[in-house]
């Protein structure tokens, strides 16, 4: 570590003010503090010795991907050899699976980073280190089939508009990865939603388990439904399923949320309230079935705990520290209104089975205005007591 950080000072005098490629130090800054430990101190108290900057923050989120990163190339390479009607063979399936989602990462950084380097060299800023995460959540939020152009586009509107307009990383009002995702959604939709979200091969398509519960007639079992297209719990929870890259399988995003909890990184607060958000609006739609009520209703409530993105949305989006609620109570409101609102778009709105995108970014809109009741509820219980004392004296 000695020799590199001795290295990289040698090369950091080309940036420094008034050298040939001062316009460029965000580049070198951000190869620096990447390898190495900032170098930047506090002036005056209150000091705190720690390693752990927000890089370091950021690279922890994408360690924690990594489950759902893996889970989802080899689930591509499982779902390519099913489709072609081959015999399941584990490197063959990580081999497809590699050459169809790696690509769509590589783009996704490229095409993201471009723009993150382009605002920090015209500003004379750091390059944001929420990039980190945002190249990789975005990917990972798609279907393996989509162009990788689409990809290109997507990103770029995500990191211009989602957040590079509000100022940068820390200044975004919405999650940058679900922006572009939405985006995506509704400028291209044949290719981000129905029965052709997962192209596994040419002429091979088949609809992911929310379409098959949104598309069950009236009257008719969603889990027979389920089975008769070939979805259980059991693969679902693990994610042998048709679906976005990293959001099939609720397993790794488990493990995924083990790791920020044990780093302490995400909120656990935000992630059981959407799921009791979840449970509670499943189970008040559940008891509402009938013979006029749509199908979706009569689903069993833990059954939409693993369908659609539900667990990636609720571990890795929803607790983005940025775009969600501040406080403790905030957070508690802000993760239970995205699991109600989850299942109201799922189940009311048939043509639109998937809520989770939706919701967090419409509770993104509502997460500062949250945080100010909490505030304002605080600071009227705290100043009560003292109230009463006076109108007492009086």
């Amino acid at each position: 570590m000695k020799f590199i950080e001795e290295q990289l000072k040698k090369v950091g005098q080309l940036f420094e003010k008034g050298k040939p490629l001062e316009k460029f130090y965000p580049l070198y800054e951000a190869l620096d503090t990447f390898l190495l430990t900032p170098g930047k101190t506090a002036a005056k108290a209150p000091f705190v010795r720690d390693a752990v900057d927000m890089k370091r923050v950021m690279i922890f989120v994408v360690l924690a991907l990594i489950p759902a990163t893996l889970m989802g190339i080899y689930n591509t390479g499982y779902q390519i050899e099913v489709a072609k009607g081959l015999s399941h063979s584990f490197w063959g399936a990580v081999e497809a699976g590699a050459w169809k989602v790696v690509p769509i990462i590589l783009v996704s950084y490229a095409a993201g980073g471009f723009w993150e380097v382009l605002f920090a060299v015209t500003r004379k800023h750091e390059i944001n280190e929420g990039f980190l995460v945002t190249g990789i959540l975005f990917a990972l939020i798609l279907p393996p089939s989509i162009p990788l152009w689409q990809v290109a586009v997507g990103i770029s509107f995500g990191v211009v508009f989602g957040k590079e307009i509000f100022g940068g990383t820390g200044m975004n009002v919405f999650n940058p990865a679900l922006v572009a995702r939405a985006f995506v959604f509704f400028a291209y939709p044949a290719q981000i939603s129905g029965s052709t979200v997962w192209v596994a091969v040419d002429g091979f398509t088949r609809a992911t388990p929310l379409a098959v519960a949104a598309a069950t007639p009236k009257g008719h079992s969603v889990v027979q439904a389920l089975g008769d297209a070939g979805y259980n719990f059991q693969n679902m929870f693990f994610g042998f399923i048709p679906g976005s890259i990293g959001e099939t399988s609720a397993l790794a995003c488990l493990a995924g949320l083990a790791f920020l909890l044990v780093t302490g990184v995400a909120s656990w607060r935000i992630t059981v309230a959407c799921v009791l958000g979840l449970l509670t609006m499943s189970s008040v739609f559940y008891f509402l079935q009938g013979a006029e009520r749509l199908a979706f209703f009569a689903l069993p409530p833990y059954w939409h705990l693993v369908m659609g993105g539900f667990a990636f949305g609720a571990v890795f989006m929803a607790t983005d520290p940025v775009s969600s609620a501040a406080t403790n109570a905030g957070r508690w409101i802000y993760g239970f209104l995205i699991g109600v609102l989850t299942v109201l778009i799922r189940v009311v709105n048939p043509a639109y089975p998937e809520g989770v995108m939706l919701s967090i970014l419409f509770m993104n809109a509502f997460a500062p205005l949250i945080d100010y009741f909490v505030v304002e509820n605080h600071i009227k219980r705290r100043l009560q007591p003292k109230k009463l004392e006076v109108e007492a004296k009086k």
